[in-house]
This record gives C-alpha cells, structure tokens and sequence, in this order.
C-alpha cells in the first residue's frame, strides 16, 4: 500500500520530547546550578545568566530540529571556537556534566530520550575540552 505524500511525518526529537518549553526548562534548570559553581561561574562574564541561557536554549532547540533561531541571530554555532577564550578542562567538562546530569534527570523524559540526550550531551562536553 502506499502511502499518500505528506501523511505521514516524523516527529524530531524536539517534537517528541515536548518542544520548546522542554528545553527552556532543562537550560534553566542547568543554569542554576551553574550560578553557584566556582569553577563554571567566571566563564560567563556577562553579570546576568539570562543571555548565555537563551544562546545555549536555542542551539539545543535548533540542534535537536527546532526553530532555525539560533543560527539566524549567530550565524554557524562554531562551538569550539567560541569556548577558545576559556579554559575548558576536565574538572570543567565535570562540573559541567553534573549540573546537566541534575536538569536532564529533572525533564523526567522516557528512558530511550533521556539516553539519546546524555549521549549527546556528554559528546558535546568532551569535545569542548581545549586544555589537559
């Protein structure tokens, strides 16, 4: 049987977790944590957090097929080059996992999405270490 174009589309990732508010809650939720680590805090320079939420909220949206927003406003993402000012090492890349560890356990999502998140999450932390 075939089935007539443009019945059938597949939910990204962003869809099938909840979208939007999904990730605005796990980049907010993560981001508390960072406000009180003495490790992560001075790499944000900005005395708000508010801006780097935003900017790490709208690359998630848009890496896991959400709105195109963060490249409209930015340009290609260039993660590496954006975190060179800052020495990324591994007590970084930990501390960073932690208080990501604490948002994504709080989505409480299906066992298969929060796997294929971390996953790419923990990718993402590795490949921003630029210091041994």
């Amino acid at each position: 049987m075939e089935i007539p174009r443009g019945t059938l589309q597949d939910e990204t990732f962003y869809e099938q977790v909840g979208g939007e508010e999904t990730f605005r809650r796990l980049v907010h939720l993560f981001y508390q944590g960072v406000a009180e680590d003495p490790l992560l805090r001075p790499m944000y320079p900005e005395e708000d957090l508010g801006p780097a939420e935003e900017r790490l909220a709208l690359f998630l949206m848009q890496y896991w097929g959400g709105p195109r927003t963060y490249s409209d406003n930015r340009g290609h993402p260039r993660l590496r080059m954006r975190h060179a000012p800052f020495t990324v090492d591994q007590a970084a890349h930990d501390a960073w996992l932690k208080h990501m560890r604490v948002a994504v356990e709080e989505l409480n999502l299906s066992e298969e999405h929060e796997h294929t998140l971390w996953n790419y999450l923990t990718y993402a932390a590795a490949s921003m270490v630029n210091t041994a």
